[in-house]
This record gives C-alpha cells, sequence and structure tokens, in this order.
C-alpha cells in the first residue's frame, strides 16, 4: 500500500548560462542537450541512486518546438542513457516551468506514487526567443480579457512602478547593480560553481571549447551606468536592461526522493520541502504574482514570512522583487535576500530558471545551520506567481 511521504531535494546541478543570440556560447548547442548534460552530472554525482529507480522525468520548457519539442523528459531521459524503462514528460508554465517539474513530482512522491524523480527545466532563448512559435488567441484582445501589453514584460515591469510610486528607479538600479556585485562575490568565494556542470560547445569558426560559468554577468556596474541606459520598453521609463534579466540560454535538474528511497538508499538530502502554492493575478502586472502565491504557501505551512531566514526570488525585473519585499516589509538589501546575487546577474532561461533558485538555496542552507526554512519563488507570465517553502536539514538551533 502507498503511504503518504515528506518529500526531500537530494540535489540538483545546472550547465552554465550563456547569453541567447548568435554570439551567445550556446549558439551551436541543441536546446535538449543542454537538458541531457546536467541529467548526466546530476547522476553522475549520485551513484547511490540506481537510474533504473527514477520513476519519471519532467522537464519544463516555455517554447516546445524544435530542439525543445519531442516530450522533453522522455527524450532527454533516453539521450542521457537512462534506462529505457525510465518514462519522461513534458511541463510548461513559462517562467515557472521547472518549478512546476518540481512541485509536481513532489507531489507524486508526497502521495507514495514515487519514489525518486527527476525535475527540470531548459530554455534556448536564442534558437527560441520568447512567444515565437505562440498565436496567442485573438479573444484575448478583442473582447479585452487582456491589454495587449500583458504579452510583454517590459510593460508589465513598468505598470510595477506605475502602481507603487515610491518604489523608484534608484531603487531598483541599485537592486540590479548590487545583483552584479553580489553574484560576483559569490563567485569569487567559489559558492557558485560547484553546482555547475561544464558542457562542449562549439563556436562559429568551428573551434571547440568548453562552458565552464555564467556569461552574462556584469561585475564593474556602477549606478552612473545603470543611469545611462535607454528604456525599450516605454519612452522615459524606468525599466533598463540593466534592471531586467537578459535573454539566457541553459538547464537545471534536481532529484528529488522520498522519506524511504533517501533511507533504503543512504541520501543525504539537501532541502525538505515543507509547502508550495501558485497563484494567478492579472497579467497586465504579472510581477506581484509571487506575493499571493507566497501567502498560501506560508498559510499551508503554519509559517509567516518572518520564519524564512533565506530567499531565493528570481530578479525577472528588479521592480519585480522590490515590490515582493515592499509587501512583506522587507528592505530592499536585506542580507537574507538573494545573497548570492540572481537572475540580472546570472541570466533568466525561463523554464529552466526554477530549480537555479533551488540549487543556490541549498547551497546557502549548508552554510547556514542556524537558518530553518527558505523561500523559492517568482513571476510567471500571464499573471501568475509560484512558491516553495523548504526546511534546511543541517538546522541546529543555534542563532549565529
Amino acid at each position: 500500500m502507498a503511504e503518504l511521504s515528506d518529500v526531500f531535494f537530494v540535489d540538483g546541478m545546472r550547465t552554465p548560462f550563456g547569453r541567447a543570440g548568435e554570439k551567445g556560447m550556446y549558439w551551436n548547442t541543441r536546446s535538449d542537450d543542454l537538458a541531457v548534460k546536467a541529467t548526466i552530472g546530476l547522476m553522475e554525482r549520485n551513484p547511490a541512486v540506481p537510474a533504473d529507480r527514477i520513476d519519471d522525468v519532467a522537464i519544463a520548457a516555455t517554447s516546445q518546438t524544435g530542439d525543445q519539442g519531442l516530450t522533453l523528459g522522455r527524450s532527454v531521459a533516453i539521450l542521457a542513457g537512462l534506462p529505457q524503462t525510465v518514462p519522461g514528460f513534458a511541463i510548461d508554465r513559462m517562467c515557472a516551468g521547472a518549478m512546476t517539474s518540481v512541485t509536481t513530482m513532489a507531489a507524486s512522491i508526497g502521495v507514495g506514487m514515487y519514489d525518486v524523480a527527476l525535475a527540470g527545466g531548459v530554455e534556448h532563448m536564442g534558437h527560441h526567443p520568447i512567444g515565437s512559435n505562440a498565436d496567442p488567441n485573438p479573444r484575448f484582445v478583442a473582447e479585452k480579457m487582456v491589454d495587449p501589453g500583458a504579452l510583454n514584460m517590459g510593460v508589465t515591469a513598468e505598470r510595477i512602478f506605475d502602481r507603487f510610486p515610491h518604489l523608484t528607479k534608484e531603487r531598483s538600479d541599485r537592486f540590479g547593480m548590487l545583483s552584479q556585485h553580489k553574484a560576483q562575490a559569490a563567485y569569487d568565494a567559489a559558492r557558485i560553481q560547484p553546482d555547475l556542470v561544464s558542457v562542449a560547445i562549439k563556436d562559429a569558426d568551428g573551434a571547440w571549447g568548453l562552458a565552464t560559468e555564467d556569461e552574462g554577468r556584469r561585475p564593474q556596474t556602477t549606478m552612473d551606468d545603470l543611469a545611462a541606459l535607454k528604456t525599450p520598453f516605454r519612452p522615459h521609463g524606468r525599466v533598463t536592461a540593466g534592471t531586467s534579466s537578459p535573454l539566457t540560454d541553459g538547464a537545471t535538474m534536481s532529484l528529488l526522493a522520498g522519506g524511504g528511497a533517501v533511507k533504503e538508499l543512504g541520501l543525504a538530502p539537501k532541502m525538505k520541502l515543507v509547502s508550495f502554492a501558485f497563484a494567478g493575478v492579472q497579467p497586465e502586472i504579472m510581477g506581484i504574482g509571487p506575493i499571493p502565491s507566497t501567502e498560501k504557501a506560508l498559510q499551508k505551512a503554519g509559517l509567516t514570512i518572518d520564519d524564512i531566514g533565506l530567499f531565493e526570488l528570481n530578479e525577472a525585473f528588479a521592480i519585480q522583487v522590490i515590490s515582493f519585499l515592499d509587501h512583506f516589509g522587507i528592505a530592499d538589501d536585506d542580507p537574507r535576500v538573494n545573497q548570492w546575487g540572481g537572475a540580472i546577474a546570472i541570466g533568466h532561461p525561463l523554464a529552466a530558471s526554477g530549480v537555479r533558485l533551488m540549487i543556490q538555496l541549498a547551497a546557502q542552507f549548508a552554510e547556514r545551520p542556524d537558518v530553518r526554512y527558505g523561500l523559492t519563488a517568482m513571476c510567471v507570465g500571464l499573471g501568475q506567481g509560484g512558491s516553495v517553502v523548504w526546511e534546511n536539514p543541517h538546522y541546529d538551533g543555534k542563532k549565529k
């Protein structure tokens, strides 16, 4: 008989993230091969998990076509050398794709149907620009269900400024600058590199190389640099390239297991899932989505925002994160938030990003036995938010 089970994040790995486009390092690399590399790296790092014990593989992509099509979970599992007995499927919740891969697999483990699962995401925004393969139903606009600007994420970010005038461009610029500085400091301290899988790449001249770190970082960024940038989404606007996540290629993968499998296989999980929630908001201002999803997830966990000791919030836009922090009464530069930088510096390959947040939170938990709970949260296109609350297995109850 199946029994309810705890759910553990055993481990996670990812490819380095590359700049999307012809000048990016993955221009000549297939999207599914990025997911394959992340899968192989993760399985090699966890030899105690027999490949034939994987119950399912969920891989998210926002543009499920071309080299991101063909039921990614199944095709990547085969390409990565997993036994043919291991099934898989593809999933799409735009930016929260990998997060939804995790929560879907976690739910299956939680009700005792699965013991071990792989969950992740991939996005090659160079090969598949956002919305390039989509055909939005004309009724959205014709029947005024959704404002046309709701399909342009930059426009939705400008609207957060409109709604909350006290969230100034200067605050947004400072947040964007600090993301760059924190990401470089994390690299300098070798905190991010252990969870990266190197990828063989080929440049335009056919020369081979190795991708070993995130490509889009700009650690020299200053406030003056950011103040001088154009505002592409609106004349005299407040959203710039320096306060937005860049277009990015990359893949992430996580290994999840139930309590019984953890015990049986002698695994050492990095996090325990406490609760998760998704929520919908007006598509025109999708950036506020993580606020209600976090409130729901906290309520399900019986916790308050004050119980969260570490935050990994996806920096789709600086203003999006600031609006979340402002709502919960958290300072823009609170040290609990994105302490190793975020998507503004590292990149946001849409459906892959959710597991990147988890990988970074898991690594921070290992350093912080004084912290019991952490949160991964993100906004989602078309007006959604996703949030997952995690518990630190290293927690020792001692104040730092």
